[in-house]
């Protein structure tokens, strides 16, 4: 009796795998780069959210008062914890420090935030925010300080920065502005292909994942 002839199992040839793993290569190549500007977006998102909510305070507060202020105490604004941006809003730094064992100190006028860093263990729980020359508008009053406020009110106009390291890299610090009063640059910035900063929308000043 003949036995039914069997096809003899084989395995991938070495120019199969060699084409497998060039394919997952080019995929890997595209999906990385793609993967980290998503993270970076959605750090960011933080730092728009942040601004946006600082804005409206100063808002608020005008309206009341008919002041800006520099000191978040005064205004009631505070970031929630777990910031992984550092916050600025005067001239002079005197800052909420947020700081590694959990605890937070909260000197009298703060009018700053440094990083979270019982969340994040960063470089600095203070990084400095890229700094660009805005030219602001001629209408609604006196030009802010970057960050701070412009002088006395009635007719005063405020800044304020957010800024963090969220590469993990040295060599940039990504920094969102937000103000009281329209600016112009005279080119766009590294990262943002804008050149117009309008009152109460943060606008992108240098962007730690394109530029560095």
């Amino acid at each position: 009796m003949r036995h039914p002839v069997t096809q003899r199992s084989r395995g991938f040839t070495l120019i199969e795998l060699m084409i497998v793993v060039a394919i997952i290569g080019i995929l890997a190549a595209i999906a990385i780069p793609n993967f980290i500007k998503f993270q970076a977006r959605a750090k960011q998102a933080e730092a728009k959210s942040n601004l946006r909510t600082w804005f409206t305070v100063q808002r608020s507060y005008m309206n009341e008062k008919g002041i800006y202020s520099e000191d978040l105490s005064s205004t009631g604004y505070k970031p929630e914890r777990g910031n992984r941006y550092a916050y600025y809003f005067a001239q002079t730094q005197n800052c909420e420090e947020r700081k590694l064992d959990g605890t937070v100190s909260v000197p009298d006028g703060p009018n700053c935030v440094t990083v979270d860093m019982g969340k994040f263990k960063v470089a600095s729980d203070k990084p400095v925010a890229k700094v660009v020359t805005f030219v602001w508008s001629t209408r609604d009053g006196a030009d802010p300080k970057s960050p701070g406020i412009s002088g006395p009110c009635p007719g005063c106009n405020i800044n304020g920065f957010a800024a963090s390291d969220i590469d993990n890299e040295s060599t940039g610090v990504d920094t969102w502005t937000i103000a009281t009063k329209d600016a112009q640059l005279s080119a766009a910035p590294c990262g943002n292909d804008e050149v117009t900063s309008v009152a109460g929308v943060p606008f992108n000043v240098f962007n730690d994942v394109d530029c560095d």
